[in-house]
């Protein structure tokens, strides 16, 4: 099974690219939903968070408030290590679930954080949607309502425009119209379904 690990900057369009390829027939494991599920209430992960970090990072109904959370270990490092290494080993074995249900000729795994915390076993071929920051700013502040300086703290986490094309096997430039995106797109379609040894329908 061919799997391309899909990934960018905030605000670059990752989801709108999963989407182009999803009406082309490809299964999308989007590991932001996977995140979700693990930590879903009465997991043994979301009892292990609380112990932790405390029941402030819950909302009233009991479950992870991600927006309190993600304050917890934004600029602590080791607070962050705590998460990941609790949380990625779920995440990873969710993935390698998914994959074994993949119907499509090849799947799309997106995984922002991907450049972030290479090596990955279950990725083949790296694909980065890069776009202008401008662009990524102006995005999210419609998408979230977060400020400028959140946003731009948020990218400066981040791998950079260069470490992510020095890992790139393909790059989508996000700074058109969705037209030309969805065309772009298109035509990695064509390539991915070759890589896989499936001829275009």
């Amino acid at each position: 099974m061919l799997a391309i690990g899909l990934t960018g900057g905030i605000g670059s369009g990752k989801s709108t690219v999963a989407n182009f390829f999803a009406d082309l027939g490809i299964i999308i494991i989007d590991t932001d939903i996977i995140a979700r599920h693990v930590v879903q209430s009465g997991t043994v992960a979301l009892k292990k968070i609380v112990d932790h970090f405390g029941n402030e990072i819950l909302n009233k109904d009991h479950t992870l408030d991600r927006n309190k959370l993600a304050g917890k270990v934004f600029n602590n490092p080791e607070e962050k290590k705590w998460l990941e290494k609790l949380l990625h080993p779920l995440i990873r074995e969710e993935v390698v679930n998914a994959k074994k249900r993949v119907t499509s000729p090849y799947c799309v795994v997106v995984i922002p954080l991907l450049v972030e915390t290479l090596p990955n076993p279950d990725i083949d071929r790296i694909l980065v949607v890069e776009a202008p920051q401008s662009l990524q700013i102006s995005r999210v502040q419609h998408r979230d309502q977060r400020s400028e300086s959140e946003i731009c703290a948020i990218i400066e986490s981040q791998a950079t425009t260069d470490e992510r094309l020095a890992v790139a096997d393909d790059v989508l430039m996000n700074e058109g119209s969705l037209e030309k995106l969805r065309a772009d797109v298109n035509e990695l379609h064509k390539k991915y379904l070759s890589l896989s040894g499936t001829s275009q329908a």
